[in-house]
């Protein structure tokens, strides 16, 4: 019986640690909120002591599973999912990005509607900001149609429609997903933290991962005249998650108000 309830104990804890299951909320009067107030701590246990994180934890299970797991699988299962252009985890950039954008969108009409003018200019450019980088991780259409334009494709370093791989413009990704990485996962919360629109704490780790990734890449290339595994699909997954999460659950917090796992 000790077993059975020990199993299941760490079974539910595992599943908080991935988001799958529900979150342990030892004390009601310690949810709160950076501006007011809203969500609960997380208290994880483990035969080391317990763990309160005030960040959710998935993208570190997600890199286990990726290098720990999935790397050490036959069929070329890693090489599939880590596949660049036109693989899954591209398309699931994509779809991710694409509800962020739907997401962000009905959240810009809400707090428009209720007049919270500093609320809704910052959804209505997370929207148009998600729509295009999704609109560019399939070229605008042109890998399920075919159309395109042939200017853009004469400049694109990788001959497709985009703007993001223009000859003069790719050679700043990398700088652009570190930038972009460190704004979403601490800049943004941490000194602007009234603008729900920017990422809250708690999506920390979606992004500052990511912008990890191409700081490494950058300086492994200075440094020693190489860069590290093109694993940079796989990577960017994060940053698309950790958008479709932050604009999914705003969905129901008012306006000016988001989460943060207070220990």
């Amino acid at each position: 019986m000790h077993l059975l309830l020990w199993g299941h104990r760490y079974e539910q804890e595992f599943k908080c640690v991935l988001g799958l299951g529900r979150i342990f909320e030892p004390d009601d009067s310690k949810i709160m909120n950076e501006t007011s107030a809203s969500d609960t701590t997380r208290l994880i246990r483990t035969p080391w002591g317990d763990l309160a994180p005030k960040v959710d934890l998935f993208p570190l299970v997600y890199l286990f599973l990726l290098y720990g797991v999935v790397y050490f699988l036959p069929f070329g299962l890693f090489d599939l999912w880590r596949k660049g252009e036109d693989g899954l985890v591209e398309w699931l950039q994509f779809l991710a990005y694409f509800g962020a954008a739907i997401c962000a969108a009905s959240r810009f009409l809400s707090v428009l509607f209720k007049g919270v003018f500093k609320q809704w200019i910052w959804w209505l450019l997370m929207a148009l900001f998600c729509f295009y980088v999704a609109g560019e991780e399939i070229s605008w259409g042109e890998r399920l149609t075919g159309l395109g334009s042939d200017f853009l494709r004469q400049i694109n370093a990788q001959g497709e429609s985009n703007f993001h791989n223009l000859e003069g413009v790719q050679n700043y990704l990398h700088v652009s997903f570190i930038a972009a990485g460190v704004f979403l996962g601490w800049f943004g919360w941490r000194f602007f933290p009234a603008i729900d629109a920017f990422p809250a704490r708690r999506f920390s780790l979606y992004f500052l991962i990511v912008a990890a990734f191409y700081f490494y890449w950058d300086v492994s290339w200075i440094t020693h005249g190489d860069r590290i595994r093109n694993d940079q699909e796989a990577i960017e997954l994060l940053m698309a998650l950790g958008l479709w999460m932050h604009c999914f659950t705003s969905l129901w917090r008012p306006p000016g108000m988001r989460p943060v796992l207070k220990s």
